[in-house]
């Protein structure tokens, strides 16, 4: 097998490969630097909360118009939003803790989803939605994927100061009046919509790994912020490519493996990355030493 077969005949011959390339270049682009804010913030589990928290929506769409992109994509968008608008506005209401309803919502979330879809759902049906079809991806699917990418990325380069300045110094942010409030919920609505773009190529098990996997596995390469985000978009991008590979020579499924191999490059990092990683550690223990 020549070099040329192993990594690029693939997607030069199969179109559907082409596609769920262009989906997850997409999706790699964009939902990593949302990990990073996640990360900072120390709310990574909020992203798997939210691409759960969409279920019940996708659901509701899919017994209304089956596997239907335009139904099950509204209908998560408005579960999405409730899940996490809901949340915000319930622990400002409360003065409770805004992880604690998200936990709930989450729960309520996803077991109103399971019921609607058992109510229906095949075994192929149900598989589509949990685990998701990157090789399934279609044309409406992959020009939602790339608008709601583009979209992120404009908002992001109008949100990106007052969300880092929240993240360092909030006490300052909320003494010059830079609206932390509403560029939260701007936050979380692009989390929503990142989840539910990740939702059509990953299923809603696995729709944040493209989102959280880079981002952890870019904290040890890394300090700033912004090289925080570029590394993280460079291991999504790297691990779209190299996953449909493998999945493709390997025949393993494709959402999966495109985890898998993102979940590879966070070993890497914690082993090897020169921002504290394990390798980092023990020669500078040992320099000390000596």
């Amino acid at each position: 097998m020549s070099l040329h077969d192993l990594l690029w005949a693939p997607f030069a011959e199969f179109g559907f490969l082409r596609r769920a390339l262009v989906g997850c270049l997409a999706l790699s682009l964009a939902a990593p630097p949302l990990g990073v804010f996640l990360m900072l913030r120390r709310m990574s589990l909020t992203a798997d909360v939210l691409a759960h928290g969409i279920l019940p929506g996708i659901a509701a769409g899919f017994l209304v118009a089956g596997l239907s992109v335009t139904a099950m994509s509204i209908g998560g968008l408005v579960a999405g939003l409730v899940v996490a608008l809901g949340a915000g506005a319930i622990s400002r209401a409360t003065n409770g803790r805004e992880d604690a309803a998200l936990a709930a919502l989450y729960l309520v979330a996803l077991a109103l989803g399971v019921t609607l879809i058992s109510t229906r759902a095949g075994s192929v049906e149900l598989s589509h939605l949990l685990f998701g079809s990157v090789l399934g991806v279609d044309d409406p699917a992959l020009f939602m994927m790339a608008g709601i990418a583009s979209l992120t990325l404009v908002v992001l380069a109008f949100a990106w100061r007052p969300l880092v300045l929240e993240c360092f110094d909030p006490g300052f942010a909320a003494a010059a009046r830079a609206r932390g409030g509403l560029w939260h919920m701007v936050f979380l609505g692009l989390l929503v919509l990142n989840v539910l773009a990740a939702f059509q190529a990953l299923g809603t098990l696995m729709a944040v790994g493209l989102m959280m996997l880079p981002a952890v596995a870019a904290r040890y390469w890394a300090r700033s912020v912004g090289g925080l985000a570029y590394v993280a978009a460079a291991v999504a991008l790297v691990s779209s490519y190299l996953g449909l590979l493998l999945s493709y020579h390997v025949d393993l499924p494709s959402g999966p493996a495109i985890v898998l191999v993102s979940g590879g490059f966070w070993v890497v990092s914690v082993l090897c990355g020169p921002v504290d990683g394990l390798l980092f550690r023990f020669v500078r223990r040992a320099h000390l030493a000596g």
